[in-house]
């Protein structure tokens, strides 16, 4: 997958994103010189985990057979120690559906281990930036 940003109306911030079919756009925050018309990147890297949690909810009920009806997550994030390398995101959870005590653990602990979780705490991800 290759994923392209350009910028969208020189020399403003916001960035429209190409993700395969979908267009997404990105900017900085008002006080920041930006004019927010779209999720900070921070805010992006925050939002795959969320979305990463709830999806993995959803693929895991069904391949289960659980009634999950749906499910919200919420990302709180703590960056007051960023730049000591403390990068901080409580996600909450909440299933919708005729589940079992049990099934809603089974869920949580699912969760817990989605893609984007496991990527962003075990793996040693490299970042190359080159001319294009």
């Amino acid at each position: 997958m290759i994923i392209v940003s350009k910028t969208e109306n020189p020399p403003a911030y916001a960035q429209l994103l190409t993700v395969g079919p979908h267009t997404l756009r990105a900017d900085i925050p008002i006080d920041e010189g930006g004019a927010e018309s779209g999720p900070a990147p921070h805010d992006l890297f925050d939002a795959s985990l969320c979305a990463c949690k709830t999806v993995t909810a959803h693929w895991y009920a069904k391949r289960t057979g659980m009634k999950l009806s749906a499910v919200e997550a919420r990302v709180e994030r703590d960056d007051t120690q960023e730049r000591a390398g403390v990068y901080k995101l409580t996600v909450h959870m909440t299933y919708h559906g005729d589940l079992s005590e049990a099934e809603r653990t089974k869920l949580h602990n699912a969760v817990k281990n989605c893609p984007i979780h496991k990527l962003m705490t075990t793996s040693e991800v490299i970042v190359e930036t080159a001319p294009l």
